[in-house]
């Protein structure tokens, strides 16, 4: 029986990936943490200064960061060392510190006149949204390392989540810390997370006894 040839199908849709760069976008080096901030600080940004800070501290997911009220970082009108939310995505807590230098931020930020009368730690500028939306968010990380001459590519709000964790991994190699603090159920998540080599992570964890 002959063979019929089919002629080829032209997709109809770009893809949705062509021309991105996808993958696990990259963490910040303290150096340009520092840059970043000391951007924000001279042009007297609070809000995104606030922000800024929170996020490499808390190391949260974009959903839970923007959905952060003053009482989750505020106590008796100071502002917590340690905090403890619930993740959006797992609905387990998940605690963090805050740095001497962003409680000193967020008490600049929470006693400005934008924030009299406000629930949420980062309000939306426009009056139908209570707080920044993720969307929002990923577009102030994109301005923020475009500032500092970063390909905006490479980076999202998820550089944020990765900066602090990956620097605690680099330090201490303590693969279950950083497992904690990511609120991550499987240690196997975190190794991907943080692009941990497999062989690498499993020396690390045989030398925690959990």
């Amino acid at each position: 029986m002959p063979r019929v040839q089919l002629s080829a199908v032209t997709p109809k849709h770009r893809a949705w990936n062509k021309g991105r760069i996808i993958g696990q976008k990259r963490p910040l080096l303290p150096k340009q943490v520092w840059a970043i901030r000391a951007r924000l600080e001279l042009a007297g940004n609070l809000r995104d200064l606030a922000l800024f800070n929170v996020a490499i501290d808390s190391k949260l997911r974009g959903c839970d960061l923007v959905k952060l009220t003053v009482a989750d970082l505020v106590r008796d009108h100071r502002v917590k060392e340690r905090v403890s939310v619930i993740q959006s995505k797992t609905k387990r807590p998940v605690q963090f510190e805050l740095s001497d230098n962003t409680r000193e931020t967020v008490t600049s930020w929470i006693t400005s006149p934008e924030m009299i009368a406000c629930r949420f730690m980062f309000p939306s500028r426009f009056h139908d949204r209570p707080h920044i939306s993720t969307r929002q968010y990923g577009r102030l990380v994109q301005d923020w390392v475009r500032s500092i001459n970063l390909d905006p590519s490479g980076y999202g709000t998820h550089s944020l989540r990765r900066t602090k964790a990956a620097e605690i991994y680099r330090k201490t190699g303590n693969l279950r810390a950083v497992q904690l603090l990511l609120g991550h159920t499987k240690v196997d998540s975190t190794v991907r997370y943080l692009g941990v080599e497999l062989e690498d992570a499993l020396s690390i964890a045989e030398r925690i006894d959990i």
